[in-house]
C-alpha cells in the first residue's frame, strides 16, 4: 500500500464531505478496513478511475441517441444533431454545457466502416469540429484555427480500417469505434445570427462511406425503453456497482481498445478480472468492494482538483491539460466528470471557480451575496475566438433566471467604467436596468463559475503558459 495515497485520502475527507458533488455516504463507516486493506482494493479504485471516461462516453451515447429522430439535443446514431438555440436550464445530457456556440454533433460507430462529414464555407465565422474517441481524447480538430474557413470533407475511419478514399476527402483515423463529433459554431444569440448559423448547419452532411455519391437519408432510430432518459448521465454512472461498471467497461474495450501506453495499468487490472478483449471475470473481484470502489473512486478523482495539474490563480482552477491525456488517468476522469467534451488547450481553456477571490477568507459562492469580476482597461482575455463566463449550479448545470442568460461575454455589449475597466456583476437579483448588460444571474444557493477562453492568442501566449492574471470574483457585500 502506498502510504502517501493513504494519507491523501484521509486528509481529503473533510474537503470531500463539504460538497454535494460527492456521494453522501462516500466516507460512512470506518476507513481503516479500506485504507489498511489489500492492494486489490486500490487496484480496483485505479481501474474505476481509468475506465470512467469510456463508461461515461457510452452512457452519454445511449441517452443522446435513444430517440427515433434528431430533435433538440438528441438524435439517433449517425444523425446530425443541430442545436437551434442555446441549451436552457433543463438540459442534463452533459455537464458544463456551452451557451456561446450552437452545437452540431453526432455519435457514429466507425468500427465497421468510415463515416464522411462535410461542411460549407464558414465565411469568417469561428467554428471547430473536434472529434473525441471513446476515451474522450480529441484525436482531430478541424476548425478555424487548424484548417481555415473554407468548405471541407473528411472521413472518420476506425482503428482497424484500411482502404482508399475518393479524391478530395481527408482521412481522420479514430483509435476507437465510438466517435463523438462535437462541433461548435459561434453565435451571438440574436434571431438574425441564429438564422445564419442554421443555414450553415443545414449545409452540413454526414453519411457512411458506402453511400458516398448517392442520395442518403439516415434511418430512423430504435428507442430502447430500458434506457433511463431522465437521470443525469453522471448520476447514472456513479450509481453503478463495481461489478456493473467493470462488466460494461470490459464490454466496451472490445471495440474501443486501450492505448499501447496503458499496458502497465492493464497488467495490474487483470488481477481483478479486467482484461481487454475478454468479459469481466468477477470471480477475481472481492464482493465486499462492490459499493465502496465507486464511492471512493469518484471521490478520489474529484480530489484531483487539489493536484498540481490544476493551478489556482485568484480563486480559479486553471489547467491546460485537456483534450489529450496520455496516461494521466486522474486528469482525464476529472475532466470527464465536470466538463465532458473539453477541447485541446490550443482551442479552449476553461478556468473554473468554486470560491470567491477573497484570499484566506475565501468562501463558497452563494447567491445571497454580490460578487464582481473586474477586467482592467485593455486587459480583457487575449483570445482570437471568444471568451465568456458561464454560471452553473453546484452540479455543473445551467441556472434558471429571469433573463435566460447563462453566460456573459462581449456580445452583451458590456458597459465600461469611466476608467475603461469592465465589471461583471454576479448576483441573484438584477442590479438595475442601467447595469443589466453586465449582469450574470446567480441562483439563490451555491454556484460555480467557468470561464471559456476559445483559441488563446498565439501572439500573446500568456493563457497557455499560465501567466495571464485571471481577475478574481470578489465578494462585495
Amino acid at each position: 500500500m502506498n502510504i502517501s495515497r493513504r494519507a491523501a485520502m484521509i486528509g481529503g475527507t473533510s474537503l470531500l464531505a463539504s460538497t454535494t458533488a460527492f456521494p453522501a455516504n462516500a466516507f460512512d463507516g470506518p476507513l481503516t478496513d479500506i485504507v489498511t486493506g489489500s492492494e486489490e482494493f486500490w487496484t480496483a479504485v485505479d481501474a474505476y478511475i481509468y475506465g470512467y471516461p469510456l463508461v461515461t462516453m457510452e452512457m452519454t451515447r445511449r441517452v443522446i441517441t435513444n430517440v427515433a429522430e434528431a430533435k433538440g439535443s438528441r438524435g439517433p446514431m449517425g444523425h446530425l444533431i443541430k442545436l437551434r438555440e442555446y441549451p436552457n436550464a433543463s438540459f442534463r445530457d452533459v455537464t458544463a454545457p456551452n451557451a456561446d456556440t450552437l452545437y452540431t454533433t453526432a455519435f457514429v460507430d466507425v468500427g465497421d466502416e468510415p463515416w464522411v462529414f462535410s461542411f460549407p464555407d464558414m465565411d469568417e465565422r469561428y467554428y471547430l469540429f473536434p472529434m473525441l474517441d471513446g476515451w474522450t481524447n480529441v484525436f482531430q480538430v478541424p476548425g478555424t484555427r487548424t484548417t481555415g474557413e473554407k468548405a471541407q470533407t473528411f472521413a472518420i475511419t476506425g482503428p482497424n480500417w484500411s482502404g482508399s478514399l475518393p479524391d478530395g476527402i481527408t482521412q481522420y483515423k479514430s483509435p476507437t469505434a465510438i466517435v463523438w463529433l462535437l462541433g461548435r459554431i459561434y453565435c451571438t444569440g440574436t434571431p438574425e445570427d441564429y438564422a445564419e448559423v442554421h443555414r450553415i448547419q443545414d449545409a452540413c452532411k454526414l453519411q457512411p462511406l458506402s453511400t458516398w455519391g448517392k442520395d442518403y437519408t439516415p434511418p430512423a432510430g430504435k428507442v430502447d425503453p430500458a434506457i433511463d432518459m431522465k437521470t443525469a448521465v453522471r448520476d447514472q454512472v456513479n450509481r453503478m456497482t463495481a461489478v456493473e461498471y467493470f462488466t460494461l467497461l470490459s464490454e466496451l474495450m472490445l471495440r474501443n481498445p486501450p492505448a499501447e501506453a496503458d499496458a502497465p495499468a492493464l497488467e495490474r487490472f487483470a488481477t481483478i478480472g479486467i482484461t481487454p478483449g475478454q468479459p469481466f471475470d468477477k470471480t477475481k473481484f472481492v464482493p465486499a468492494f462492490e459499493k465502496r470502489v465507486p464511492e471512493i473512486g469518484f471521490a478520489r478523482l474529484m480530489l484531483h482538483f487539489k493536484s498540481s495539474d490544476i493551478e489556482n490563480i485568484n480563486g480559479w482552477g486553471f489547467t491546460t491539460k485537456t483534450g489529450v491525456y496520455g496516461t494521466n488517468y486522474l486528469q482525464r476522469a476529472l475532466v470527464t466528470a465536470i466538463g465532458l467534451g473539453a477541447n485541446r488547450p490550443q482551442d479552449a481553456v476553461y478556468p473554473t471557480s468554486r470560491k470567491d477571490g477573497n484570499g484566506v477568507f475565501a468562501r463558497s459562492y452563494d447567491g445571497a451575496n454580490h460578487y464582481v469580476v473586474t477586467f482592467k482597461k485593455g486587459q480583457l482575455p487575449p483570445v482570437r475566438g471568444f471568451w465568456s463566463i458561464t454560471m452553473y449550479d453546484e452540479n455543473y448545470f445551467f441556472v434558471d433566471n429571469p433573463i435566460n442568460r447563462y453566460s456573459i461575454s462581449a456580445r452583451q455589449d458590456l458597459k465600461a467604467n469611466p476608467d475603461g475597466s469592465v465589471d461583471i456583476l454576479i448576483q441573484n437579483k438584477s442590479p438595475g436596468t442601467e447595469k443589466e448588460a453586465n449582469w450574470l444571474p446567480a441562483p439563490k444557493g451555491k454556484f460555480y463559475l467557468m470561464m471559456r477562453l476559445y483559441w488563446p492568442d498565439e501572439n500573446d501566449p500568456t493563457i497557455l503558459n499560465g501567466s495571464w492574471v485571471i481577475p478574481s470574483a470578489k465578494r462585495i457585500d
